[in-house]
């Protein structure tokens, strides 16, 4: 049977869990397939888990912010997701979608427009099915 654990982002590398992960990455570092944003969240390597992730960005700058999540590995993004937050608003970005355990952890990553002005916050319901 499986269990669901409710769980707070775990960006890359990071030791433990976080509730928030302020984007400092900013979309000029971009470079075409490769996964360079901010660390949000890294998926189990565990291939009996899955990550269903929820994440909210909020915007604290005075101008709109573009921000891009990025799903999948360091070497090659799966997804690519692109939203518009104006000044001063907290938009839902990741309803949701889930990560399954591999061998090669799955990441989060995002970037935006301005370094240090969107801030992703959320939590992930880990479901293990061994």
């Amino acid at each position: 049977m499986a269990t669901i654990t409710k769980r707070g982002l775990q960006p890359a590398a990071a030791s433990a869990e976080v509730t928030g992960v302020l984007v400092v990455v900013t979309a000029t570092a971009w470079a075409g397939d490769a996964s360079v944003g901010t660390a949000i969240h890294e998926a189990s390597s565990d291939t009996d888990h899955f990550d269903e992730i929820w994440l909210w960005a909020s915007n604290f700058n005075t101008s709109t912010e573009t921000l891009v999540l990025q799903w999948g590995t360091k070497a090659q993004q799966i997804g690519h997701f692109t939203t518009t937050i104006n000044p001063n608003e907290t938009v839902l970005v990741a309803p949701g979608w889930v990560l399954k355990g591999a061998s090669t952890e799955l990441l989060v990553t995002a970037f935006s427009t301005t370094a240090n002005k969107v801030n992703i916050t959320g939590y992930v319901n880990r479901i293990d099915q061994s």
